[in-house]
């Protein structure tokens, strides 16, 4: 049952010989890789404001006050998000066989510097699914306000949905998610082209309540203060979440169609023009509108005082894209198209994390090929994707979802950090790449990759110094601890490589087997082992466990005609017990010759069906977990299948040899592992 359940949710199997059909075209890689850095669009804007709403008074004539701050900001980041596309499209062909900042800062700066790019893109990942998953859910809870109570819950949904999604496979996911994407795109597409077109008509866009309430003056900032340089880099640090997934596209380069670097770059190029286009064109629209997201409140007395979490305003109760969509089409016979936005916001925000469901496998994979990483992530599942890596995402995503309440605004406190240091050791990565290769034209293509690597370094002192006390320590403190174990994983790999090689290696001679067989009862279900042991030993030996009299009795008479010349060590159990009397006697006969090997083989009958299953010991499981860890000890099952259930006939009693002789219905025989 649960192999058909898992056929239904995650399909068949694909063969490996079918891999190169699962490769992407570029209108469909553009949903799977770009999705995180689309939605960016839905927050970035809002982040940058709500920064700023900490030196806000809504007391004063101005109703966005100093938000005027956010059109040069927004700008500032649009030119860095210009010059890391541009410096990522090099990488793109630098780099077919993708990797992104690890593989480039591994060769070029060094394996440390590669292991500390790979720390912070693992960080980025999980935070990737964490902050996309709760901005999705923050536009669901904006549009049906009596879901708030519930984000946790939803999250949690929704990081397993898209899981799900990744375990189908990377071409049935990019389908899936092509057409959220594309509907989000041309959503806001609508979106901007009507709004500026009905704010620039007679009137300009109409007023919405819940925004005329909030600017009506009637609320209190308890945390006003001057604008300053600290404050307007900390508005730009929350904005630069807009670049986040930039780097994906140059870390899957090897799931594009061929000709890999070419279809890839110019995604890349595609994503870009879409990002900066968007991003810009929501921040222009929200400062000429003024626009901004409802805020939350709390009631002190008469006062409503705006709520400050952490030294940051808290998550909108509407967000801005939720507000912008009401007043540009609420008075209009498209009001519909509200929800048309909404669903495909909040679609496009849940979905981009499969961005990083693509790229932590296989970063996962190809550390773990490296021995940096349990090699169980680089296995391959049967639809060709790294399942492993897809369900430790999941996993440690929502770990943070938890942690943090699907708080947005707590989560990109986060974010950040990890992102703009792997930009940075990236682009200085490919710095050393172009100085060592010395192509044609090197030095413009050095120039570009440092111009890149300089500003997202300056980007992330920014973001590390403004969010510290926020979170980000949080993100600095990790990343050493993550590189400390991919080093200690590797370690162990380099000493079990060390004790199994063949180099200098001299089997050991004259080694003794001992062969042991597990006696509780003769029955059935023993003879077959009793058989095997004698094709494998001439002196095998059967082991009874006497914590039973009539069995002892009963095992002693039947045991030289069923046994054939196999000798029969009967052990004392005083104490009940059948696992200690075994390993003592293991331990005697390995002390006598320390060389030898011990194999034990324990009959077992296996009954068909669950149900008849749990009516049954499980002794070969605990023998084999108790004896695991000795070494020169072997624990080999022999099983006899028999069905749970057989027609009896009323006088079989009467007429068959039973396995038991005191015919009082105590079944001594059924159980060959007590």
């Amino acid at each position: 049952m649960s192999f058909s359940l898992k056929r239904l949710l995650v399909g068949k199997p694909i063969e490996t010989a079918q891999a190169h059909h699962e490769r992407l075209p570029k209108v469909t890689a553009l949903a799977v890789f770009a999705s995180d850095a689309l939605s960016s669009t839905a927050y970035a804007t809002q982040e940058i404001m709500l920064a700023l709403m900490l030196t806000v008074s809504f007391a004063s004539a101005s109703t966005l006050g100093n938000l005027s701050h956010m059109l040069p900001i927004a700008v500032g980041i649009g030119v860095l998000l210009v010059i890391v596309s541009v410096s990522y499209r090099q990488t793109v062909y630098a780099y077919p066989q993708g990797g992104g900042a690890y593989l480039v800062a591994k060769e070029n700066l060094g394996q440390n510097v590669g292991l500390v790019a790979a720390a912070a893109l693992l960080i980025d990942y999980v935070l990737t699914v964490a902050v996309s998953v709760a901005a999705g859910v923050a536009a669901i809870t904006s549009a049906v306000p009596s879901a708030k109570g519930h984000t946790v819950p939803l999250c949690f949904f929704f990081i397993a949905v898209v899981a799900l999604l990744n375990l189908r496979g990377a071409k049935e996911s990019g389908i899936l998610f092509a057409v959220p994407t594309y509907l989000f795109i041309a959503s806001m597409v609508v979106l901007l082209f009507t709004g500026f077109f009905r704010h620039f008509s007679p009137g300009g866009l109409p007023p919405y309540a819940p925004l005329t309430d909030q600017l009506s003056g009637d609320i209190v900032n308890p945390h006003l203060a001057q604008v300053t340089l600290f404050l307007l880099l900390r508005a730009f640090a929350s904005g630069c979440t807009a670049l986040t997934g930039i780097e994906a596209i140059s870390d899957g380069v090897p799931a594009f169609r061929p000709p890999e670097s070419r279809n890839a770059a110019a995604t890349l190029v595609w994503m870009s023009t879409i990002l900066v286009t968007l991003f810009l064109g929501i921040t222009t629209l929200s400062y000429l509108s003024q626009t901004q997201p409802i805020l939350n409140t709390v009631m002190e007395g008469s006062q409503r005082i705006l709520e400050i979490e952490h030294n940051h305003v808290a998550d909108p109760k509407e967000t801005l894209i939720s507000v912008l969509a009401h007043r540009t089409f609420d008075t209009t016979n498209f009001s519909w198209f509200y929800y048309v936005i909404s669903a495909g916001t909040a679609l496009i925000l849940i979905l981009a994390a499969n961005t990083a469901f693509q790229d932590f496998p296989r970063l996962s994979s190809v550390l773990a090929k490296d021995r940096f990483m349990p090699r169980q992530f680089s296995n391959v599942g049967d639809r060709l994707v790294f399942n492993n890596g897809i369900i430790s995402l999941a996993g440690f995503s929502a770990v943070l979802v938890f942690i943090f309440h699907g708080s947005v605004t707590a989560l990109l406190a986060l974010y950040a950090v990890g992102v703009f240091m792997s930009f940075t050791l990236s682009q200085s990565g490919m710095v050393m790449h172009w100085r060592k290769l010395r192509t044609p034209r090197w030095q413009l293509a050095a120039a570009v990759n440092a111009t890149g690597a300089v500003a997202t370094f300056i980007v992330m002192c920014i973001i590390t110094i403004t969010k510290f006390l926020g979170g980000a320590w949080m993100v600095i403190g990790a990343i050493p601890v993550i590189v400390l174990l991919l080093r200690r994983v590797n370690d162990h790999y380099q000493s079990v490589s060390k004790q199994l090689s063949l180099q200098g290696y001299r089997p050991a001679q004259g080694m003794r087997h001992h062969v042991l067989v597990l006696a509780p009862d003769i029955h059935r279900g023993v003879i077959p082992a009793l058989q095997y042991a004698r094709t494998i030993s001439g002196e095998a030996k059967g082991l009874h466990v006497a914590n039973d009299a009539a069995r002892e009795k009963r095992v002693r008479k039947r045991w030289t005609q069923w046994s054939r010349g196999i000798p029969l060590v009967v052990l004392e159990s005083p104490y009940r017990s059948l696992l200690d009397p075994i390993v003592e006697y293991i331990k005697r006969l390995q002390a006598q010759e320390p060389n030898s090997i011990v194999t034990l083989l324990v009959p077992e009958f296996v009954p068909r069906g669950w149900f008849a299953k749990l009516l049954h010991g499980q002794a070969a499981l605990l023998l084999s977990v108790r004896l695991r860890y000795m070494k020169g000890v072997v624990v080999v099952s022999v099983p006899y299948h028999i069905e749970a259930f057989v027609e009896i006939p009323k006088d079989w009693e009467k007429t068959s040899v039973l396995p038991h002789e005191d015919h009082q219905g105590h079944d001594h025989a059924t159980e060959p592992h007590h």
